[in-house]
């Protein structure tokens, strides 16, 4: 039974499996402590065993592979990765690493690596020619990512046509507490998952409720990393790097990656309170350094011309009361490439989606949207800007829901 399978498996189920094996104490481990102690008995059973995760090269030298199912967190079932490995495969932190384990020696706490197989799933001697992230050239976004899906969801709807989102946006999603923006990244994933399938989707969840967490894994089909609100800071960023890194390496390989963030501003805050105090302090008690690796992180979506691309849709916090929220929204106006703008007036009055289309906007959507489709647009946003943002949702709901389809609808507005 090899690592994926297990993880698959109940606590119960690998209980079963344990008494099969003759594990003494196994209805009292934790699941990771579980599989540690199964995989020792079948290594000692049969020999090898094959398993994958991700790389952390820690200051060392040496690195680990983590698992995406535990977040990434340290655990006693990550796979030890020498230096000589690492050096001579090129491995850096953030590659998806698969390859044949041994079980540890006596004095030794890991398993270890014994044999790479593939790097981000490819030869490991192709990934040795990749050119890095940061040499490749970044472009406007221009394949449309298209979002309309079967289940006819109006909130998709509209963003294809107002605040359209091409493979390499790099979109804020500026939302106050209880508009909806939990539930609009969730729809945003399923329709993406649905729509193209060849998309590498990754919802990271930070400083989060653990409820929302078990519903998003549920309900949504990529993978789901997170990192909840009673984990400390450090955790936080841990996760956010090791998600940025694995996403990097993957367009490398010129994979179309898209990382859902909810939220930005909790990622700024954990890093301004792991930050070394720099003396500077920006009003609402944000240090001048803090921000620096949460705007390289969202600054890291691009359409890259080689190809590949990294899509990152971030959700960013406003009207929570708290003036360091406020800075954090400032610092990060502007440095998107498409908004959305969701308001607390049309939540209040059950219209949901709760858009404030006005103030939502991709920039050069004429690179995404065909030329009729656009003419349609600006006839529309022409129209629904005379209006203000209750009666332009209200109205805009009420017609389109009339129709099953975005191009019934455009069609509709000849006649």
């Amino acid at each position: 039974m090899g690592i994926a399978e297990m993880k698959g498996k109940t606590v119960s189920e690998l209980v079963q499996v344990a008494q099969e094996l003759n594990i003494s104490g196994a209805s009292g481990m934790r699941k990771q402590e579980l599989m540690f102690k199964i995989l020792e008995a079948q290594t000692q059973k049969n020999g090898l065993i094959f398993a994958e995760g991700v790389l952390e090269i820690l200051s060392e030298g040496y690195g680990f592979l983590r698992s995406p199912d535990y977040n990434y967190l340290p655990g006693p079932d990550d796979i030890y990765v020498s230096p000589s490995q690492i050096k001579r495969f090129d491995l850096r932190t953030g590659d998806t690493v698969s390859g044949q384990v041994r079980p540890p020696k006596d004095g030794e706490r890991y398993f270890a690596l014994l044999r790479v197989e593939a790097v981000n799933f490819e030869s490991p001697e192709l990934a040795k020619e990749k050119i890095l992230f940061d040499n490749l050239t970044p472009l406007y976004p221009q394949d449309k990512l298209r979002l309309e899906n079967k289940d006819r969801d109006i909130s998709t709807r509209i963003m294809d046509l107002l605040s359209p989102i091409g493979k390499g946006q790099r979109g804020l999603i500026v939302s106050p507490p209880k508009a909806g923006k939990t539930i609009l990244l969730k729809k945003l994933a399923n329709s993406m998952t649905e729509n193209h399938p060849e998309v590498v989707l990754i919802v990271l969840l930070i400083d989060e409720r653990p409820e929302e967490v078990t519903d998003m894994e549920r309900s949504v089909q990529g993978e789901v990393v997170s990192s909840t609100f009673d984990e400390p800071a450090e955790r936080h960023v841990q996760v956010a790097e090791m998600v940025l890194e694995k996403a990097k390496r993957l367009v490398e390989h010129q994979k179309d990656v898209v990382i859902l963030l909810d939220s930005i501003t909790r990622l700024a805050r954990a890093h301004n309170t792991v930050i070394p105090h720099s003396g500077r302090i920006l009003s609402g008690g944000v240090d001048a350094n803090a921000l620096q690796k949460p705007k390289r992180f969202f600054g890291a979506a691009r359409n890259i011309e080689e190809g590949g691309s990294l899509t990152i849709i971030a959700t960013a916090l406003i009207e929570t009361g708290s003036r360091m929220d406020e800075v954090i929204f400032e610092e990060f106006k502007g440095t998107g490439n498409m908004e959305l703008v969701l308001d607390r007036r049309l939540s209040d009055r059950r219209i949901f989606p709760a858009l404030d289309i006005n103030k939502s906007s991709t920039r050069h959507e004429e690179l995404l949207l065909s030329q009729d489709v656009l003419n349609k647009v600006w006839i529309l946003r022409k129209f629904l800007n005379e209006l203000n943002s209750v009666e332009a949702m209200e109205f805009l709901v009420e017609k389109m829901s009339q129709t099953k389809t975005n191009k019934k609808f455009l069609e509709s507005m000849n006649t």
